[in-house]
């Protein structure tokens, strides 16, 4: 299957966050189809008779099962992507296609990140808070005080201050200055703990947040998104848009350097590096999805009829000047500078390390075995850090590098990433008590020992929410039954007989919606944060309601019916209108949140155990069977029982599904015993053919730049990132 985008790991990520809350991020990282008439209603949106019932059967091609879930996802998505002039209409028609999304209920939304209590100390807003892209992992600038965290009302006091701030540039001076006169000493290194080591240090040969987290500091890219969220120069000191939007120059720093993870002088970075870089990404294809379509020539370069990469639109035209041309106008480009295809690459580096340029060529030198991005010592540095260690499952460190270009402006000079397995759930939090690590979130189990030692009513604050999207994912069509890379781990307990029932169901809308329905999303969100905050982080859409907005009035059919949004509307509150007009009992935007400015995080829209039972009985008369208590439908669903709070977690959505459909679908926990076996099960794995679950929860989306399309495009036919993980392509 081609790969094109990044993934997010639940269980990774919820050890990383816990340490980088120094990122608080403020809120702005599955419609009714049109069914084949084996499977769905003919419109799963209301109730039709059909006059002619054929019996249901399993579909097999990953087309069909698309074609039955998603079909009019896609139609809305297709249109959105030709709609490139009206920046308002293209964000309601993706709405719309989002809608369609929720409704399949093949994707059903969980939490996002933060939203927890934590205790850190780092100050708010140091690093990035750019909701999109790989900038919030950057950490160059945060400020991280010594002994004691920081207390909640300073914590508050800086926050408020930097809404004063934003865009003047004084921010992170203001920040240093009130932490040295309450009494902190600030400190210029910063340690945080891990789960996951990257599988390539390659940025441009993968699509995995594990990866990019790590490698992102090693290099610059064109611009930067700064703790004020404010756009700034790296290594583009310069750009200028031409008047059509279908050209971008940018004027490259010079004396930026590249070397090697010795610190040895390899070359001057210039304008060619990232004519390289954008080939490798597109000889690599991993996410290459993020210009298809957008740099002139990318797509027939990858289609193959255009062999000649000068006949590429992004062009060296002197040492210094880097010129993208565009297919069209694309007014989300800029927010894409910061994404891994942008990045640059020494040539003649790579071309030592055993790379090669060209589709062919790329491919016969990667079966050959390429030393590039192997590990850290193959790799070249042009960014703040140099990675001096790297052993796996132990540590990282990333130590200041002293040929860099902005050297004398950051804060931190030594990064530390160690390694937690996640067995011990509260190594975190006394890990951060002694000083090992810098910040940590709360769960169940820590939460108790914070209030228990005081440090809960001393240092406790809540974390803000992301953009970061996790949720539980449906296989439409099951074929593993044990983990691809090890058939004597997470062997399935179903029989035969539970196998093609559970494949049958997964097919039907109905089914799919009354599992939606059916489980307290805040209840198996509680297992991780504790019950206190357990609603706050929960997310009812895909997309953020609140990510983008209307810049005009559009003007839009609704099932028939002429719909008026005015300018200033939120995606989310378009979603809504599609979603009601449909007759899904979904609530994926809340007006009256966030001050009257809505929001779609904080509440559970899906839980409910009337329109679980409802949905189920649609679900047994469309497919002609029984589904009750004594003819339940067996799934699976995987978790790591080293693993107290995802242990918990799991037997919560048990819980909560059994008992509103009163034990007509059973939920069979398939033990994977450690957090790499669960990555395995469904986050790793390279095709639907080997997701070895019938629901997973191991896995997210983070957005790669500032419009919807970042996470719609996740879902599209075959090439969609997401695709594989419900069982297909």
């Amino acid at each position: 299957m081609k790969r094109v985008k990044k993934t997010i790991a639940s269980a990774l990520s919820l050890v990383l966050i816990f340490s980088l809350l120094g990122c608080e991020k403020k809120k702005a990282a599955e419609t009714t189809s049109t069914p084949t008439p084996t499977t769905e209603a003919q419109n799963p949106g209301t109730v039709t008779e059909d006059p002619q019932p054929t019996k249901p059967v399993i579909l097999t091609d990953d087309d069909a099962i698309y074609d039955a879930a998603l079909a009019e996802y896609e139609e809305y998505l297709e249109k959105a992507h030709g709609e490139v002039k009206n920046v308002s209409l293209r964000y309601t028609l993706e709405a719309i296609a989002e809608a369609k999304l929720m409704e399949s209920a093949v994707y059903i939304p969980g939490s996002s990140d933060g939203g927890t209590y934590a205790i850190s100390r780092v100050a708010p807003y140091t690093a990035s808070p750019c909701l999109w892209g790989n900038d919030t992992y950057r950490f160059h600038n945060v400020v991280v005080v010594k002994g004691t965290p920081i207390k909640p009302d300073d914590r508050d006091a800086l926050k408020a201050k930097w809404v004063e701030l934003k865009g003047t540039g004084t921010y992170e001076t203001y920040v240093k200055q009130y932490l040295t006169e309450k009494g902190y000493s600030i400190k210029d290194t910063y340690t945080i703990g891990y789960s996951s080591d990257p599988a390539t240090w390659d940025i441009f040969d993968t699509y995995l947040a594990a990866d990019a987290r790590a490698i992102i500091n090693t290099f610059d890219n064109l611009i930067e998104y700064d703790g004020e969220n404010v756009m700034q120069p790296a290594i583009a000191e310069s750009w200028t848009v031409s008047d059509d939007g279908l050209t971008y120059t940018f004027k490259i720093r010079q004396g930026v350097k590249w070397v090697d993870s010795q610190g040895r002088y390899i070359a001057d970075v210039k304008a060619e590096d990232f004519v390289t870089g954008m080939q490798h990404c597109l000889d690599c294809e991993a996410t290459s999805y993020l210009v298809e379509g957008v740099i002139k020539g990318a797509s027939e370069y990858l289609e193959g009829s255009i062999v000649d990469f000068a006949q590429v639109g992004v062009k060296a035209t002197d040492d210094y000047t880097l010129v993208y041309t565009l297919e069209q106008a694309t007014p989300y480009f800029m927010t894409m500078m910061a994404y891994n295809p942008f990045a640059p690459l020494n040539k003649n580096y790579f071309i030592s390390q055993g790379g090669a340029l060209g589709r062919d060529a790329w491919a016969e030198a990667y079966d050959a075995g390429v030393n590039f991005g192997i590990d850290k010592d193959h790799i070249a540095y042009c960014g703040p850090y140099l990675v001096t260690n790297a052993t796996d499952e132990s540590k990282i460190v990333f130590s200041a590098n002293p040929t860099y270009w902005n050297k004398d402006n950051i804060n931190i000079k030594t990064i530390t990433w160690l390694y937690n397995d996640g067995k011990d759930t509260t190594k975190g939090y006394n890990d951060m008590k002694a000083e090992v690590i810098d910040g940590a979130g709360l769960n169940t189990e820590t939460l108790a020992l914070a209030k228990a030692d005081g440090w809960f009513d001393l240092y406790h604050f809540t974390s803000g929410t992301d953009a970061t999207a996790f949720g539980s994912f449906l296989n439409l069509y099951r074929q593993a039954y044990a983990l691809f890379n090890d058939e004597t781990a997470a062997v399935s307990g179903l029989t035969d007989e539970q196998k093609d029932l559970a494949n049958l169901c997964m097919q039907n809308v109905h089914f799919r919606r009354a599992f939606a329905f059916a489980y307290d999303r805040i209840a198996y969100n509680a297992q991780v944060v504790g019950e206190e905050v357990a609603p706050l982080s929960v997310i009812n859409s895909y997309t953020p309601g609140n990510f983008v907005q209307l810049t005009e009035d559009v003007t839009i059919d609704i099932n028939g019916k002429s719909t008026t949004f005015k300018a200033g509307t939120y995606y989310g509150a378009i979603m809504q209108a599609q979603i009601d007009a449909d007759g899904v009992p979904i609530k994926v935007w809340d007006p009256t949140l966030e001050a009257g400015a809505g929001s779609s995080a904080g509440y559970d829209g899906w839980y409910n155990p009337a329109n679980a039972v409802a949905e189920l009985k649609k679900a047994a008369e469309e497919l002609g069977i029984t589904i009750d208590k004594d003819h339940p439908v067996h799934i699976e669903l995987s978790y790591p029982s080293s693993n107290n709070t995802y242990a918990n977690r799991a037997n919560a959505l048990k819980k909560s599904v059994e008992a509103s459909t009163d034990g007509a679908i059973i939920v069979d926990l398939l033990d994977c015993v450690t957090l790499k076996n669960w990555y395995y099960d469904g986050y790793y794995t390279q095709s639907g053919s080997q997701c070895n679950y019938n629901v997973y929860d191991c896995s997210g989306w983070g957005p790669d730049y500032g419009d919807p399309q970042t996470y719609l495009n996740t879902f599209q036919r075959e090439i969609g990132d997401m695709i594989h993980v419900l069982g297909i392509y």
